[in-house]
């Protein structure tokens, strides 16, 4: 096969995890970042690509650096940079098909993608009473700043208390549990037995930041994996208090064989998908569904000619189970082969905003194990607000490398409803969560439909309730809503 030479290739990856107990001594984000980027370019074979680089690109993280782009850039002594950063609500692969898709278009020819977060060095800096401070930056705009267009959650949602990921996304569970038509003990078990094959994947990944193998019967005891928001323990969360960062180096092809970059290194980006259709999750209709997956993968192997079948290795997004059980519905995927190749976000780690990066590096690594295999990487922002897939392989695709949007498909296809407040009278639960504070029940959620076909949002306190909603479905169970607020089991 002839191909052009401006075909994109990743032709460098590198993970950095620093678990440094002193903060005094630990690296900050930027220092991370520009580590996993020498790492990338000592993968590739060539520090000369950092000089060369004419774009450098960041997913915005906790930290408050004006353009980290900008620093990278004059550590590595590459000159007429443009910088990007990626704000939060962003999707990554919208991140990493931009940088495939300006060197195919011939807008950039060596592109350097990262991310870093050191959450975990500034938790050691609260607990020991150590400043841990940021390089500070002159005030600057980066090239191009990449933002979401509306808000991920609504106000009603706020007002409601669903503030943390772990709410939301337990909201979303129940609602898939409820539409499987099981009971809340197998659910448990279910769950409990993914994430465990979560965590024996994290075990063997060198780059992992937990490697603990950690058993289904842990995962689903809430004595050893105590209870955050119902059915989610702490075990079923992303880890974000990590000091991780991704570093990957994308080029042209005519660049990487100029570089003398072995054969071997490259891995191909042949499509990718997004939908970028901002609904808040609490006006999904059915909230156990996502088109946007089922597009975006629609879209992705219909360009590369290939199906979920074909796929080797998969790296689901996977903040919480709620988000890999999903995919696995809308994306058809129903063997037993393993859904990662990191371990996922509660072992692996889950920085902020750049996981997916960090997934790359790890599927790089695999591709280049079984050359000619297929690998699959999937993204979410917000709830599963944004949906992304991308598809990786050791060898190039029949087409060019194609990225699409199908937002307006996904919209199409997503039934939504309006969500109210003040709201009296009949009502009959859609989903729920149970808020916890110190391992004890505080507060149920409850997202209710009623009559008219609107929704709204209740919150109750009464232990009794609390006690129902934890051991028994109350999905589809009708209630009334007082005018004070006050709920009350029909």
């Amino acid at each position: 096969m002839t191909l052009d030479p401006r075909t994109p290739v990743l032709v460098g990856v590198g993970a950095v995890s620093q678990r440094e107990e002193d903060p005094a001594r630990a690296r900050e984000p930027l220092a991370l970042m520009i580590a996993a980027l020498e790492r990338a370019a000592e993968d590739a074979g060539s520090r000369a690509l950092l000089e060369r680089a004419d774009s450098v690109r960041a997913t915005r993280g906790f930290w408050d650096y004006p353009d980290p782009c900008r620093l990278i850039a004059e550590r590595f002594g590459a000159a007429h940079v443009r910088t990007e950063i990626a704000e939060i609500g962003v999707l990554q692969t919208t991140s990493l098909a931009r940088a495939a898709a300006d060197i195919a278009a011939g807008r950039a020819d060596v592109v350097l993608v990262t991310g870093g977060e050191a959450r975990y060095r500034a938790l050691r800096a609260t607990i020991t009473g150590f400043d841990a401070p940021l390089t500070r930056q002159a005030p600057t705009t980066p090239d191009t700043v990449l933002r979401p267009h509306a808000p991920i959650l609504s106000a009603p949602e706020m007002r409601a208390g669903l503030l943390m990921p772990v709410s939301q996304y337990a909201t979303l569970e129940n609602a898939l549990r409820a539409a499987e038509g099981v009971t809340i003990e197998k659910h448990r078990d279910e769950v409990a037995s993914l994430w465990a094959g979560f965590a024996a994947v994290a075990a063997e990944n060198p780059d992992a930041w937990s490697r603990e193998r950690i058993d289904a019967a842990t995962i689903a005891d809430p004595a050893r994996n105590p209870m955050q928001a119902f059915p989610y323990g702490k075990l079923h969360c992303s880890q974000w208090n990590v000091d991780q960062a991704a570093g990957l180096i994308f080029c042209s092809l005519a660049t990487a064989r100029a570089f003398g970059i072995p054969r071997a290194r490259w891995i191909f980006p042949l499509a990718s998908a997004d939908a970028n259709q901002m609904i808040p999750f609490t006006e999904r209709r059915a909230l156990h569904r996502c088109a946007g997956f089922a597009k975006a993968a629609e879209r992705v192997f219909a360009h590369t000619g290939r199906s979920v079948a074909d796929v080797a290795y998969r790296e689901l997004y996977s903040c919480f189970p709620v988000a890999v059980r999903i995919q696995l519905r809308e994306l058809g995927i129903n063997d037993d082969r393993p859904l990662t190749v990191t371990g996922g976000m509660a072992f692996a780690g889950g920085p902020l905003n750049h996981f997916v990066f960090q997934a790359l590096v790890r599927m790089a690594q695999v591709l280049r194990d079984d050359p000619g295999s297929l690998g699959l990487v999937t993204a979410v922002s917000g709830i599963v607000t944004k949906q992304g897939v991308s598809l990786w392989s050791s060898e190039p695709g029949a087409a060019p490398f194609e990225h699409d949007d199908v937002s307006a498909q996904t919209e199409r296809e997503t039934a939504r409803v309006e969500l109210v407040e003040g709201v009296a009278g009949a009502a009959t639960i859609a989903s729920y969560t149970v808020l916890y504070q110190g391992g004890v029940a505080k507060r149920a959620v409850l997202l209710c439909d009623i009559d008219d076909g609107r929704r709204t949002l209740a919150c109750c306190e009464d232990a009794s309730l609390i006690a129902v909603a934890t051991s028994q479905e109350l999905c589809g169970r009708a209630l009334r809503i007082a005018a004070n607020g006050d709920v009350a089991l029909a």
